[in-house]
């Protein structure tokens, strides 16, 4: 088990690209309703202790998770077992929409597959998706990556698994600099999704 997460970065966010996200992660097997109840369970923000569960339907989930009447959700998605992945989408001060996929209660095959299915469901959104940033252990969480991913204006103490940048934000960032890269339009690719030459 690890504290990893997957988090990507958005220009505009709206209902229909909620509605291709959940529908895409529910294909890959990531799913929004339990395995066994096969409720949807939204979260509130917070610590998990304390944190507080309610059920809602596919369409009010859909609604909520579009950003159109709240600034922030969270739910969880679920794989076969029933583990829980925690997904919080959120929309910054200055518009950018952030979706963050915590990866801490899942085995190793459970982490891979749901970094596989959001890999490929956000990279469907490509035109309106700035970067992402894949940590599978977690041991880069305290780092904003929403300012090294947005602008790149802030530098990083430990390296993620993979982290994926407009060519501009490549650029300008100095720990980028040299080091080898991959280029998957729109982004530029650093860490292990770079293949080997």
């Amino acid at each position: 088990m690890s504290d990893g997460f997957f988090y990507s970065y958005h220009l505009g966010w709206s209902r229909p690209d909620a509605e291709s996200l959940l529908g895409d992660l529910d294909a890959a097997g990531l799913r929004i309703t339990h395995p066994t109840t096969r409720r949807i369970t939204l979260v509130t923000p917070g610590p998990e202790p304390v944190m507080t569960q309610s059920w809602v339907t596919r369409e009010q989930l859909v609604l909520l998770a579009g950003l159109q009447r709240l600034d922030e959700i969270g739910f969880l998605l679920w794989v076969k077992r029933g583990a829980e992945i925690h997904v919080r989408i959120r929309r910054t001060r200055d518009g950018i929409v952030s979706l963050e996929f915590g990866l801490r209660r899942l085995s190793r095959d459970e982490r891979e597959l749901a970094v596989r299915a959001i890999r490929e469901a956000i990279g469907r959104a490509s035109l309106l998706c700035i970067g992402f940033v894949v940590d599978r252990e977690g041991a880069s969480a305290a780092t904003d990556w929403r300012a090294v991913i947005v602008n790149g204006a802030t530098v990083f103490d430990s390296w993620p698994d993979t982290l994926a940048v407009r060519h501009e934000v490549a650029d300008v960032q100095p720990q980028l600099s040299g080091v080898r890269s991959f280029e998957q339009s729109p982004w530029m690719l650093f860490g292990s999704e770079v293949p080997s030459r």
